[in-house]
């Protein structure tokens, strides 16, 4: 399961001691930063990927409230306050929950189980857009070209390009992007990485021996160890004997 990723925003000591206690014995967060005030908070948002917040309202130089309203859409944010005339305003912004402060830590993780099912209906949701896709663009060559994913061999990654290897095609589609990057875009049902330099198409394996995929007949791909269980898995899945 992916982990939250949290910050804990809160000009009280006190209060910023306790999040971070609650948030380090919940196993689906993942406490990155803390700070004490929106200002610094700002700046972590526009230098980290921030899943979720635990933030103030009434904080100086810019309230919790002035903040949530410059946040993007994918970090969602759960108010923490003394004061319960915020609420309303709160929700205004679209938070997943709001602590009344003191809370324990009952409160706390009812909160987060509603950040959780959220985020949890957000990546099914984007799963199944990228398992359904068809095709994707990607820039070669000055142009975005349009590559359809069941003519697909594999994909080797090298430094800062991939090679896109297509059948019927003797030259690979170079184009500048992570191996990482284009992974995420691709199904999961249907590309596997099984090395740190290449990504496979699952329905173009003719054949695996001993640890090394064999496509095309004369094209082969080794496993490396730290893909050869799931590999393993996908094959176990497969196999009829």
């Amino acid at each position: 399961m992916t982990k939250i990723t949290c910050l804990l925003v809160d000009d009280e000591p006190l209060a910023l001691g306790l999040l971070e206690r609650y948030t380090q014995k919940t196993h689906f967060l993942d406490y990155k930063f803390k700070c004490n005030s929106a200002i610094e908070a700002l700046e972590i948002l526009n230098n980290n990927s921030i899943d979720l917040i635990f933030l103030d309202i009434q904080m100086p130089e810019l309230t919790g409230i002035e903040l949530s309203r410059v946040i993007g859409k994918d970090t969602r944010i759960i108010f923490t306050t003394a004061f319960t005339e915020y609420a309303i305003e709160g929700f205004k912004v679209n938070a997943i929950d709001y602590l009344l402060k003191p809370f324990n830590y009952e409160e706390f993780l009812r909160a987060v189980n509603k950040a959780k099912e959220w985020f949890d209906l957000r990546n099914a949701h984007q799963i199944t857009e990228v398992n359904q896709k068809d095709y994707i663009f990607v820039k070669s060559d000055y142009k975005q070209v349009k590559i359809l994913l069941n003519e697909v061999l594999y994909i080797e990654g090298l430094k800062d390009y991939v090679k896109i290897w297509v059948k019927d095609n003797p030259k690979a589609i170079l184009t500048i992007m992570s191996l990482k990057s284009l992974e995420n875009s691709l199904p999961s049902n249907r590309f596997m990485r099984v090395h740190r330099s290449f990504i496979v198409s699952l329905d173009k394996i003719q054949s695996v021996e001993r640890s090394q995929i064999i496509i095309n007949n004369t094209i082969r791909i080794s496993i490396a160890e730290q893909y050869k269980d799931k590999f393993k898995d996908f094959i176990s899945g497969k196999s009829i004997s």
